[in-house]
This record gives C-alpha cells, sequence and structure tokens, in this order.
C-alpha cells in the first residue's frame, strides 16, 4: 500500500495471516468489481466473495470507498513495480527500452482488463491523485531509462520528444482501458504494445518537419 493509502484511514496488517487476509480481500473485491460493476460494488458481496464476515471487512477498512481506492491503489502500485522491474532489465537500445515500456504497461492493463474501467468511472478525488502520481512516476522512469539512447534521437529538442512519446503511450493506454467496451480496437494488449512501440520509435527517430 501507498503512503496515501495509509493517510486514508487504512488499517494495515501487522501479522503475516492478516497480510493473507487482506489480500484475500482486495482479490474478491477485484472479483465483484470485475463482475458486476461499480453499482454492485458492496462490502456484503466482497464479504461474500471472500468468505467472510462483513464485520471482518470493517475492521480493515472504514467503508466501501476506502476498499475501492485500496484496490487501486495496489493495481496502481503493480503498475509501477511492472514498468519499472521491466526498464531496468531491459536491453540497451531504444527499441528496447520503448518495447519494455509498452509490454509492461499492456501486460498490466491485460491482467486486469475488467476492472481497470470501473475505477477509472468510479474514482473520486483522492483516487484521481493517486492515478495521477502513479502517471508520473512511470514517465519518470521511462524518461530516465530512455536518457542514455539520447544518440538514437532526432527530434530537435530530444529530451521533450522523449517525454511526449511517454505522456502519449501511457494515455493511449488509459484510453484504450477506459473505452474498450464501446470503442474495441479489435487488438490484443501484446499487438497494441507492438504497434505504439513502432509509432514512438517511428517519432523518435524522425527530424522535425521530415
Amino acid at each position: 500500500m501507498s503512503q496515501q493509502s495509509a493517510e486514508k484511514g487504512f488499517r494495515p496488517p501487522q501479522q503475516a495471516r492478516s497480510r493473507a487476509s487482506l489480500r484475500k480481500v482486495l482479490a474478491a473485491a477485484e472479483h465483484v468489481l470485475a463482475d458486476g460493476g461499480f453499482e454492485e460494488f458492496t462490502l456484503a458481496a466482497v464479504a461474500g466473495q471472500a468468505g467472510m464476515s462483513v464485520g471482518a471487512i470493517y475492521r480493515r477498512f472504514d467503508g466501501k470507498e476506502q476498499l475501492l481506492y485500496a484496490v487501486k491503489d495496489q493495481l496502481l502500485g503493480q503498475l509501477e513495480t511492472s514498468v519499472a522491474e521491466a526498464l531496468r532489465t531491459s536491453a540497451p537500445g531504444l527499441r528496447e527500452i520503448v518495447g519494455a515500456f509498452t509490454e509492461a504497461l499492456a501486460r498490466t492493463f491485460a491482467s486486469h482488463d475488467r476492472i481497470f474501467p470501473e475505477l477509472l468511472d468510479g474514482q473520486r478525488a483522492d483516487g484521481r491523485e493517486r492515478g495521477l502520481e502513479a502517471l508520473a512516476a512511470i514517465q519518470h522512469a521511462f524518461v530516465e531509462a530512455a536518457h542514455p539512447c539520447a544518440g538514437e534521437i532526432h527530434r530537435p529538442d530530444g529530451a521533450a520528444a522523449v517525454r511526449m512519446t511517454a505522456r502519449t503511450i501511457i494515455g493511449s493506454c488509459v484510453h484504450r482501458a477506459a473505452t474498450g467496451r464501446f470503442w474495441s480496437d479489435g487488438l490484443s494488449w501484446s499487438t497494441w504494445a507492438a504497434e505504439t512501440t513502432e509509432m514512438a520509435l517511428a517519432y523518435l527517430a524522425s527530424a522535425e518537419g521530415a
């Protein structure tokens, strides 16, 4: 859980059994959200899916909104970790860095494809803040990873072009997750990553006005 999550009144577990119980609750919450959407997301539904009492969930969370925030916080944490690890272990080179970035995004969103739209639709101000924090973190990770590849970038302002690339890839990913139910592009997430990588590389390798 992030620092923000702790500040929302969440009572973090101290023992291994409690941590396992929390993982069970969050998995159940994700299942309910995926199956029934935000409208059917209740503590009673989550408790039933987890096989525990509503009171047991209240001992950890103050209510439905805090549990929803915890689900989103966990997934955004997974996104940050996945991107950071992919960039850290990527082979050197601009193609490899851009590919690792888009593929890490695609893997995370594909793994939770059914709930990201609900989280994006149902977020409150604090949820948006946590989302923006995560997007800023992965953009920074991409910019840092691409820095050694400056010689492969032909745009007049290479640093600005890298930031633009990161924002465009992230924006495309979030938009795809939010609208996929209503405006499908017919692609798998892996194909989306491959196509997006090629577009990003073409932009970075082109001189302005070419």
